[in-house]
């Protein structure tokens, strides 16, 4: 693990887009389609703003997210919604989103549906990753009771989950398959997170599901 600190978060999103836009290229070198890996929530916004510009063949890109709440794609607590109005306009409109949801109750029932098409475009060439104050990534929760289950080396790629700190039924990638992409970047701001990350360094991934996807990955990072 690399740790790199910037001394504001418009500096750190400008060079993560960029770091991953030479990542992307990098792999589409070498392989006819690259996958990228994001996440929700607010922290990657400004990122998804300068990454959807860049000079990349996006019609040779996958992306999908590291987790998504059971919501239709359309719903205000979707995080596909933020990458339709964030990242996938501009040149990166070009690019193939893979859906983590389907008109199913429950994921039980959706993932069959969604898993295939997954396992077909693994290993992910870049995976961009959150940390929540509790050392959560995507959505390994540490109080998810599926979570033992999602640290699993033989998970299923996709796996349901149920935090209780959360309103929603979510699905997440496993974390045997966010630790095993090419590239990793773990994006983050505020003390706070910064004292949870050097506490993870100490604790088990049961404890501290970030530590789960540590291994070669750089740390972006700004106080504010």
């Amino acid at each position: 693990m690399k740790i790199e600190t910037y001394p504001d978060f418009d500096m750190l999103t400008l060079n993560v887009a960029q770091r991953i836009a030479g990542d992307l290229n990098a792999a589409l070198l070498h392989q006819d389609r690259a996958l990228l890996a994001v996440p929700g929530g607010t922290t990657p916004g400004p990122i998804f703003d300068d990454l959807c510009a860049a000079d990349i063949e996006w019609s040779r890109v996958d992306i999908i997210l590291t987790d998504e709440r059971w919501v239709p794609g359309d719903h205000p607590r979707s995080n596909t919604k933020l990458l339709k109005e964030r990242l996938l306009v501009n040149r990166a409109a070009e690019a193939s989103l893979l859906p983590l949801h389907v008109a199913t109750e429950t994921p039980e029932e959706g993932l069959p549906k969604l898993i295939p098409g997954l396992e077909a475009r693994l290993p992910i060439s870049v995976a961009v990753l959150g940390m929540g104050a509790d050392m959560h990534t995507a959505s390994l929760f540490p109080d998810s009771a599926e979570l033992t289950s999602a640290l699993a080396q033989d998970a299923p790629v996709l796996i349901p989950v149920r935090p209780a700190s959360q309103p929603e039924a979510r699905v997440t990638l496993a974390a045997h398959v966010l630790n095993g992409a090419l590239h990793k970047h773990i994006v983050f701001k505020g003390k706070d997170k910064r004292d949870a990350l050097d506490a993870a360094l100490h604790l088990p991934a049961q404890k501290a599901p970030i530590r789960a996807v540590l291994d070669g990955a750089t740390v972006h990072y700004s106080e504010s």
